[in-house]
């Protein structure tokens, strides 16, 4: 008796354990037996399995924004020079290396010197100029001096006539030319006086300054530096770190018109840098709302396959590519279309020793790490 109600103490504990399994069997053979609940079931599984993975991978993304769309880009100028004339020697050839510094063409320097050594002499003799200027207001004020002195005997002699005259003693002609002299000596006088004033205002009012101070001077200076500016101009040089290109369009014999070089390949060198280079992607709007200066940035480029690179974003810029084009879309029109605008993001590529060579131009594949997921915003609105 206690035997048997051991037994059934032991089945009362084993039964719930054993009555889900024994469902889970009786549930299967079910199954087993009539395929077409089966296949409901399956289904029916299936998309619920599939609708959760969705979820639970719509909710976990959203933090990654990425486009190709996006290139690798090269400070890059057309190097020329504000100075006109024949092309003498082209230093570089295509594709070479240059550093900052380094000669890239020269012109023929032969009429910058001419015209500097005209400016030279023309400052020179512009110094002697000055030098006679103020040995000759010296003389003025010697001359001026000397003329004080007759000025002073025709007052005496005019004094004398006045006197005598009154007695008696000369005659009304002596009087007269004693008078004129007088009035002769002091125009003669005033005269000196002025032409030494107007030599002075020529020496700016102080003839103790020095030569290299006067207007004359620093002009005839202006006209030497700017000489030897264009001398210097003929040489032209890299203004930064990079690899030439274009080299062949331009040749020695070729004549380099300073107005035109902006506008011709034949009048300059390309040069593109090699130390400063990034990434230009052109995101979606939609895809910015939490893309901020400074987030990583992952990105592939075609030409290394297999290869990630790392980077940041550097800048965002102000405004979508459409808003500095040079005809823009008339959005006021009749036949309008909304169209999802891009806005160019600037990524600064975090180089390594060893790196492989970039080239402006390079297509690439950019992956923006915002740090934003949605179930976080669903949760918190961040």
């Amino acid at each position: 008796m206690s035997a048997l109600q051991g037994d059934t103490s032991a089945n009362s504990f084993r039964q719930p354990g054993q009555g889900v399994i024994a469902q889970g069997r009786d549930l299967v053979r079910r199954l087993a037996a009539d395929r077409a609940q089966l296949r409901r079931v399956l289904m029916i599984a299936g998309v619920v399995a599939v609708a959760l993975g969705a979820l639970v991978s719509w909710l976990m993304g959203g933090r990654y924004v990425s486009t190709d769309d996006a290139y690798v880009q090269a400070a890059k100028l057309m190097v020329s020079t504000d100075v006109s004339g024949l092309v003498q020697d082209v230093d570089v050839k295509e594709g070479q290396v240059v550093k900052k510094g380094q000669i890239l063409f020269r012109l023929d320097p032969k009429p910058f010197r001419i015209a500097l050594a005209n400016a030279v002499a023309t400052r020179d003799q512009t110094a002697l100029t000055v030098d006679s200027m103020k040995q000759d207001y010296k003389r003025m004020l010697s001359d001026i001096s000397a003329q004080k002195a007759q000025v002073d005997l025709a007052q005496r002699n005019y004094d004398r006539d006045v006197r005598l005259l009154k007695a008696g003693a000369v005659s009304q002609s002596d009087y007269d030319t004693a008078r004129a002299t007088l009035a002769a000596a002091r125009d003669q006088f005033q005269a000196l006086k002025d032409a030494a004033a107007t030599q002075l205002a020529k020496l700016g009012g102080n003839i103790d300054i020095p030569t290299r101070q006067l207007p004359q001077y620093l002009q005839a200076q202006a006209q030497v530096d700017e000489a030897q500016r264009q001398l210097n101009h003929s040489v032209i040089r890299a203004p930064f770190n990079g690899v030439v290109a274009e080299v062949d369009s331009l040749q020695p014999g070729t004549l380099v018109i300073s107005a035109m070089s902006a506008f011709s390949t034949t009048s300059a060198v390309g040069l593109v840098a090699t130390d400063n280079e990034w990434i230009e992607a052109h995101m979606k709007e939609t895809d910015l709302t939490h893309v901020k200066v400074g987030d990583p940035v992952s990105y592939t480029i075609d030409t290394y396959p297999g290869r990630t690179w790392q980077g940041h974003v550097q800048a965002i810029s102000a405004g979508t590519g459409s808003a500095f084009s040079v005809l823009p879309a008339e959005n006021a029109s009749g036949n309008w279309v909304k169209v999802v605008q891009r806005i160019p993001v600037k990524v600064a590529i975090d180089r390594k020793p060893g790196d492989p060579t970039l080239r402006a131009g390079m297509s690439t594949i950019v992956d923006i790490d915002t740090g934003h997921r949605r179930w976080y915003r669903m949760l918190f609105g961040g």
